[in-house]
């Protein structure tokens, strides 16, 4: 009986099979893992961006931006079958045995919340027999089919979870999630020229930095890897080098990386006359399901004796003005927001953080609207306008400029 395959998960994203060139790539990424004894899965994303015409917004505009129905599903889901169709004829061209699957023969079952559907299993059958007759799946990312057989799709980035839920399901010993940059980085590099690759995040820090505004990686697939304790790499497609995501590791400094959200609206409910601890309670649990109800998620949140504060995303200040108008309740809204947030496993063990960050963002005049901290995240609300000026600051304030290069361990 032979042994089970080392299975190599490797994803690429709509900028990798865009081009016969950057196919190439994908050709050599298959190559080296074969050449390594892996049985490769290959995960790929619709071809290259807007305007090019199998683009997810290109393929969007067809239905007059319409999303989060059926029909846009199943149109949406095109992009990525065709990008498999091509990568797979690609590597058969060049003498990789390969054949294209949809995430429905890859076995990704979810529910029917059409435009951003939520995995329930992954059942690998067809993968697992497709490696033994020697062929390179590969796979659509994206997407995936209900019970009913119905297409669905897994929200913008779900490529990424296609690729860590398969990994997951077969037990691989590698997930490479391949990009146009070499890594996660400790600032956006489109902002911060200094930014440098992080060689090295736990899983947990991965997950923050995804959640909080980092564009690398889908932030739902790092907390899928994140409660599975499945590691993986965010690797550049030419390089093959980039960000080993582990489940722990000994931090040298505090601070990892920092990201930014930006367009947000700062909400603060202030109780005014209510003075029974028991009436205070119904009104918040009162207010708190209305903003649930009206599917509007809420972040940073605070709650004192004075009142409740927390943030959403966009402007909605006027509709949640409106939404809470009634309970007795003097509601303040701030919009045009952005939020800073600063991630370190590292932080845990060292005293005084916070009041570097406030010391970095105070000599730079940066407003400090509001600040909330959890187990490795420090997240800050500022003016909009200061969100790249506050970036820069608390970047030079924990020297993450500083290089480190990752060897070839992730080989």
């Amino acid at each position: 009986m032979s042994a089970p395959a080392r299975i190599a998960v490797l994803k690429f994203g709509g900028t990798s099979v865009a081009t016969p060139e950057q196919r190439g790539h994908i050709v050599a990424r298959v190559r080296d893992a074969m050449a390594d004894g892996f049985a490769p899965i290959v995960v790929v994303s619709a071809m290259g961006r807007a305007p090019a015409p199998y683009s997810t917004d290109m393929l969007l505009e067809l239905l007059d931006g319409e999303s989060a129905t059926p029909e846009s599903d199943l149109l949406l889901a095109c992009g990525e079958n065709i990008a498999a169709a091509v990568v797979a004829k690609f590597l058969r061209d060049n003498g990789i045995a390969a054949r294209a699957f949809t995430g429905r023969e890859a076995g990704m079952l979810t529910d029917a919340r059409y435009g951003n559907a939520r995995l329930r299993s992954v059942d690998p059958t067809a993968l697992s027999a497709a490696i033994s007759a020697g062929y390179v799946p590969v796979v659509t990312g994206f997407q995936g089919a209900t019970a009913e057989g119905s297409t669905t799709t897994l929200g913008r980035g779900g490529s990424d979870l296609t690729a860590v839920a398969i990994g997951d399901a077969l037990d691989a010993e590698r997930i490479d999630i391949y990009t146009d940059v070499s890594g996660a980085m400790t600032a956006d590099p489109r902002r911060i020229e200094r930014a440098r690759t992080i060689a090295r995040a736990t899983l947990e820090e991965m997950a923050e930095l995804a959640n909080h505004g980092a564009k690398v990686m889908h932030a739902v697939a790092a907390e899928y890897a994140r409660e599975r304790e499945r590691t993986y790499a965010i690797k550049g497609l030419s390089s093959d080098r980039g960000t080993l995501v582990v489940e722990s590791m000994r931090h040298d400094a505090p601070v990892t990386g920092v990201a930014v959200s930006e367009r947000l609206t700062w909400v603060r409910v202030i109780r005014g006359d209510i003075e029974s601890p028991k009436r205070r309670m119904e009104v918040e649990l009162e207010m708190f399901a209305r903003v649930a109800s009206a599917e509007i998620s809420i972040d940073q949140v605070a709650i004192n004796q004075s009142g409740v504060s927390f943030v959403v995303a966009g402007d909605r200040g006027t509709e949640l003005r409106a939404l809470l108008g009634d309970l007795n309740l003097a509601v303040r809204v701030r919009e045009g927001c952005a939020k800073l947030s600063i991630v370190g496993a590292g932080m845990r063990e060292l005293p005084g953080v916070v009041l570097r960050v406030v010391e970095a963002l105070s000599a730079e005049n940066v407003e400090v609207i509001h600040l909330t901290d959890s187990n490795v995240t420090i997240s800050v609300l500022v003016p909009e306008p200061d969100a790249a000026r506050a970036e820069r600051a608390v970047f030079d304030a924990f020297d993450l400029a500083q290089q480190k290069v990752m060897n070839g361990e992730l080989r």
